[in-house]
């Protein structure tokens, strides 16, 4: 879970994963879209891929990306039990009245 918020903290990142929302782009069409150098891209897209969010294969010499939306989805739905949101409720603490 700790890689997938870090992943998600950084804007380019958020914008990448975004755009894949509307399906796989090749690593040249997504850097196209950023004011940054390809090194730059390359390291944001191996944070995505190191987090789960984000999977590649090769397409002839090009790396193609597809969001994979059930690692962000498990990430978030974790984060929401840790504090009792859309799953089991955490037990209560010792001394608590409830």
């Amino acid at each position: 879970m700790n890689a997938v918020f870090k992943a998600l903290a950084d804007p380019t990142r958020r914008k990448v994963l975004e755009l894949l929302r509307q399906g796989p782009m090749t690593a040249g069409e997504l850097s196209d879209r950023f004011p940054v150098s390809r090194p730059t891209m390359s390291a944001h897209f191996t944070i995505l891929r190191e987090a789960g969010l984000v999977a590649t294969h090769k397409d002839g010499k090009s790396v193609v990306y597809r969001l994979q939306l059930s690692v962000l989805e498990d990430a978030l739905l974790s984060f929401g039990q840790l504090f009792g949101i859309g799953g089991t409720a955490p037990a209560p603490r010792e001394g608590s009245s409830t």
